[in-house]
């Protein structure tokens, strides 16, 4: 698999599980989970951002 692929999909797996903790920490209200969800989710982005990137250049 390329490398703009795996950070895409790790990308996204980053997003959902930031999400996932984001949601359980309201819940329970966890401040600090749901800061760690909000982290996770933005680092997810980051990285989908930076496959879709590679896959440009890799044309």
């Amino acid at each position: 698999m390329k490398t703009s692929t795996t950070d895409k999909v790790e990308g996204n797996i980053h997003k959902v599980k930031g999400k996932v903790k984001e949601t359980v920490g309201q819940i329970t209200n966890n401040p600090q989970l749901e800061a760690e969800g909000t982290i996770e989710k933005a680092e997810g982005k980051a990285q989908e951002k930076v496959g879709q990137i590679k896959k440009v250049l890799e044309k």
